[in-house]
């Protein structure tokens, strides 16, 4: 179980507003929490078709670091494994909740559930092949159980 309370969302504006400020660079830093990175993911995958998430959130993400003061190197900043597997995982969540579903309500389901949890990416990886520094720059493949299981 995790050691984090969980943030629920009680509205769809307040996610919008999130993934609009992360897109424009003009998110506060302490407002990017977890909940707010699957927050801003969900709302991508399901209401940004003229996004790819699997492409374009690196550059997304790293370029949102950047203007926030923050660093994207071999310790700190984007992720690049971390982020496919939460990509993969809203997808899932997403295909098994109803398009006329609230936003705030489908992100809220999706924290809630195991594909939410922070510790999500270490149910595919070990610590060791997760935080490497390849994992951090490219996609590296699980070395636990496969990524269809999400």
């Amino acid at each position: 179980m995790s050691e984090f309370e969980v943030r629920l969302f009680e509205d769809d504006a307040t996610i919008v507003a999130i993934g609009e400020g992360l897109l424009a660079r003009t998110l506060p830093k302490e407002a990017w929490t977890h909940e707010a990175h699957l927050a801003a993911c969900t709302w991508i995958v399901r209401d940004r078709p003229d996004i790819t998430p699997e492409q374009d959130m690196a550059s997304i993400i790293s370029s949102y670091n950047e203007a926030v003061g923050g660093v994207n190197d071999d310790t700190q900043g984007y992720h690049e494994t971390i982020t496919q597997v939460y990509i993969a995982g809203v997808k899932a969540h997403l295909s098994e909740t109803g398009a006329d579903t609230p936003l705030w309500q489908a992100v809220n389901a999706l924290l809630l559930s195991e594909r939410g949890r922070r510790e999500l990416p270490l149910r595919f990886y070990s610590k060791d092949r997760l935080f490497s520094v390849a994992a951090r720059r490219r996609f590296v493949e699980p070395d636990i159980t496969s990524l269809a299981t999400i």
